[in-house]
């Protein structure tokens, strides 16, 4: 049995009908969200490749911790080339 590489990308993506503004996705995942004046989420569109880990597990403790359910984790099946997304 080999290893599984992961490949592609991920952004974290939210609804912004079912986001309340309650601030727990910045407390989980302050990697991937900053919060508006109002207390909503802002997210970054570049994708985060799958290989770093932390993001990705910040990603799922914040769909998770989301008291509204408003987050989602999003595949991005190819990354740019070059800076443009995070490892």
């Amino acid at each position: 049995m080999g290893m599984r590489r992961r490949t592609g990308g991920f952004v974290l993506a939210v609804n912004p009908i079912q986001c309340d503004g309650f601030g727990h996705c910045t407390e989980l995942a302050p990697d991937l969200v900053r919060l508006d004046e109002w207390g909503y989420p802002i997210i970054d569109k570049t994708p985060v490749a799958l290989s770093n880990l932390s993001a990705l597990e910040s990603a799922r403790l914040a769909v998770r911790g989301c008291p509204r359910q408003a987050l989602r984790i999003e595949r991005v099946s190819d990354l740019p080339e070059g800076p443009a997304h995070r490892t």
